[in-house]
């Protein structure tokens, strides 16, 4: 059985199992630790709550572009103040999204340089949503990036090579899902063809882009295997190798602490 860290999911949506078979299911495929995201204020004690209760679990705080309008200080002196807490690994969800808009643009992007500078300042990695914005993207992470001694990963790749191949430059990690396994994805399992294995981290972001074969159901932690295997069948290489080094990865970019 593989070892398995799952960076990039959201517990608090799952809803056709309770939590504890959730995470029991996910335990017998392997998942030894899972980070659950935050992506607006109102849902920053849930998932802060749910790794309290839990030891496999932990955190992130962050205000998606989706919902960048609904920024306040408060809820930015939040972020800040947990940055110090044992179980928050990481600013996230944060970024730009030009394919749905629900925030102006210029919100969008004057939120996401505040939540880098949040990060910078606590020495945190950040977990960044980029769609439809790779020009903005390339240009704020060139401009944060040196400053970010954790770096972070551009979750759930769907962008194009230029934003791959520059993020990577950075120092960024790249994050992959059940997207690869879809028949009309070429276009990002040509980046994970190019991803060092090295850079690459592995998510479900369930309940949402369930792998093959399980299209149609709701996607949750224990569905981590298909996708590793499937960066394997990609890149032509063994999956316990895609394991352990995914594995590494996820340790090294997010630090977790002993608990």
């Amino acid at each position: 059985m593989y070892e398995i860290i799952e960076t990039h999911c959201h517990l608090d949506y799952l809803k056709s199992k309770p939590l504890e078979q959730v995470l029991q299911e996910a335990k017998q495929n392997g998942i030894q630790k899972i980070i659950t995201i935050a992506v607006e204020p109102d849902n920053f004690d849930i998932v802060k709550e749910l790794a309290e209760k839990n030891e496999m679990i932990f955190y992130s705080q962050g205000i998606h572009p989706h919902d960048a309008k609904l920024v306040t200080d408060e809820a930015l002196n939040k972020i800040k103040t947990r940055t110090a807490e044992t179980k928050m690994l990481a600013v996230g969800e944060i970024g730009l999204d030009y394919y749905y808009d629900h925030s102006p643009r210029e919100k969008q992007i004057d939120v996401f340089e505040l939540q880098l500078q949040i990060a910078i300042n606590a020495n945190k990695p950040v977990i960044i949503h980029s769609r439809d914005a790779d020009e903005d993207m390339i240009n704020i992470l060139k401009k944060y990036a040196p400053k970010l001694n954790q770096k972070g990963v551009i979750h759930s790749f769907t962008s194009g090579e230029l934003l791959a191949k520059e993020a990577l430059k950075l120092g960024f990690y790249i994050g992959f899902n059940g997207i690869i396994t879809f028949k009309n994805a070429k276009n990002v399992r040509d980046i994970v063809e190019i991803c060092p294995l090295n850079r690459i981290l592995l998510e479900t972001d369930a309940p949402f882009l369930t792998p093959v074969p399980h299209r149609g159901k709701e996607n949750a932690p224990a569905n981590l295997p298909y996708i590793l295997e499937k960066i394997a069948e990609i890149k032509n290489i063994p999956s316990d190798e895609v394991a352990k080094q995914c594995f590494k990865n996820s340790q090294d970019l997010f630090n977790f602490p002993l608990v």
